[in-house]
């Protein structure tokens, strides 16, 4: 099924879009009624959006829903697709005679009236879908056009009458008796009904010539078995695909996404600006001088505020950008939670490699840091390990608060608190505050950095003692997965499409 809710106009002819076998769906809504609940400051009142809609619609068909502003268009579509609450809702929906079911979510396609196709025209696709075998539902929001006195398009009339535009169009001989009769209320100052009249005559006209053949038609069985009917109900949800193939595709579709801003010139520029700058800043320092070696750790702790900040303020914006999306995908069933979670928080992984890597060779040819293939494979892998590390960080602070303002907020004070109990500034910190330099990444990048560069060279700098590093590493490790299980957590209370 396709649920289209946007502004249609015709076109030229396009080739015909191209549909895989699907389940034949027949669509029935009988005596369908809504109201919203509107709370006063001293009392409450139920509002009527719906009131005793049935229709039907037949796979190959479209259906096309018309009416003035606010009549609940957009509102009878939403509850067709399950896109609303239903504890203020009567009559009754059936798909292939059997009630609405999780199992349908992955079988409707929502398309909500902000959407755009550069395809084809925004109907001659909606007709092509359905040629394909498939049920189409779709609101018209385009406005009428002007209302002359001559023929002119049946729905533009019907729904000047329902809106009581009647000054311009030739009203029915019906209406033009009930005139003439002498009921002078049921006159405007220019001989015409007024709109209370229409409407009643509209009422009436639907009554006794529309409603008895609709609800006719919707006592019809459909041509459908039972087990095609019963499929329909199942509370089992079916994947278009494998939580592999979902995952990788999501994977592509990130890296296509974000490679644009990674490699962008303005970061580029950016990050070998700084490299640049570090580098004359340390221009050729030598670590066997004492003093030169206390100028080095100050690099070094620099290396490890520098890549442990951007990362964090970048992922900050992930999750709540990307929340329209999800949820519209989600609530169609495309993927899974974990597929989409994974898919997003490892493609920026091979992008994250690149820019780094040129950062630490401008610094070491410059600033003189000791060297050798080894070194800087461990000085390479202990910078990756804290991006992934505040990355983690920054997606679980975006997917728990899901306010850019609050993130950043709180993000701005968190890294703070981090590059200040990160070792170089405080080296005694006050018993009651030192935990807060083991939830630290800046300060475990900032221990590795300086074991990887003097390793075997002196047993202490700074007050650190110069040891394996596997408490380092096992601590930046933990936060990777512990921060980016507290976002999924978070993402996954929010029952996004759910």
């Amino acid at each position: 099924m396709v649920f289209a809710a946007e502004d249609l106009e015709a076109g030229t002819r396009k080739p015909k879009f191209q549909t895989e076998p699907t389940l034949p769906i027949y669509l029935k809504f009988t005596d369908v009624t809504y109201k919203v609940i509107i709370k006063g400051m001293t009392s409450t009142e139920e509002k009527d959006i719906l009131y005793g809609i049935s229709g039907s619609v037949d796979p190959g068909e479209v259906l096309a829903l018309m009416g003035p502003s606010g009549s609940g268009k957009t509102t009878l579509l939403n509850l067709i697709g399950g896109r609303l609450n239903q504890t203020t809702v009567g009559g009754s929906f059936t798909f292939n005679d059997q009630p609405y079911s999780k199992f349908l979510k992955s079988r409707i396609g929502f398309v909500t009236q902000d959407d755009v196709s550069v395809s084809s025209p925004y109907m001659q696709l909606l007709q092509d879908i359905a040629e394909g075998g498939k049920t189409v539902v779709t609101t018209i929001h385009q406005p009428s056009s002007c209302s002359p006195l001559i023929a002119m398009n049946p729905a533009e009339f019907l729904l000047d009458l329902a809106n009581g535009n009647i000054n311009d169009v030739s009203v029915p001989s019906e209406l033009e008796d009930k005139v003439q009769i002498g009921n002078s209320k049921a006159e405007t100052t220019n001989g015409k009904p007024s709109p209370a009249v229409v409407h009643e005559y509209l009422v009436e006209a639907y009554e006794t010539r529309v409603a008895d053949k609709e609800k006719k038609k919707l006592m019809v069985p459909i041509p459908l078995d039972e087990e095609v009917k019963s499929k329909v109900s199942s509370r089992k949800r079916q994947w278009g695909a494998s939580w592999w193939e979902q995952y990788t595709i999501l994977f592509c579709r990130g890296i296509k996404e974000r490679r644009h801003d990674y490699f962008s010139w303005l970061r580029i520029t950016q990050v070998l600006s700084t490299a640049i700058i570090l580098g004359l800043l340390w221009w050729k320092s030598d670590s066997r001088s004492p003093k030169d070696l206390q100028d080095q750790a100050g690099l070094l702790f620099f290396i490890a505020v520098f890549w442990g900040f951007f990362p964090v303020f970048t992922a900050i914006f992930t999750f709540p950008q990307e929340r329209a999306m999800l949820s519209k995908e989600r609530a169609a069933d495309m993927y899974r939670l974990s597929a989409y979670f994974l898919a997003r928080t490892t493609s920026d992984l091979p992008l994250d490699l690149i820019l780094p890597v040129l950062f630490l060779l401008v610094v070491y040819f410059m600033a003189g840091l000791r060297l050798s293939v080894a070194r800087f494979f461990l000085t390479m892998l202990t910078v990756f390990l804290s991006i992934v590390a505040a990355q983690g960080l920054g997606l679980a602070i975006g997917a728990t608060l899901m306010d850019l303002k609050r993130a950043t907020t709180l993000a701005s004070v968190t890294v703070m608190t981090f590059m200040l109990a990160g070792g170089y500034f405080v080296k005694k910190v006050p018993v009651f505050v030192s935990w807060i330099r083991y939830m630290s990444f800046n300060y475990h990048t900032y221990k590795l950095l300086l074991k990887v560069q003097y390793e075997h060279m002196t047993p202490a700098i700074n007050g650190i003692r110069i040891d394996s590093g596997l408490t380092e590493v096992s601590a930046l490790v933990a936060m990777v997965f512990g921060y980016r299980l507290l976002a999924y957590i978070s993402l996954r209370r929010m029952n996004l499409g759910a």
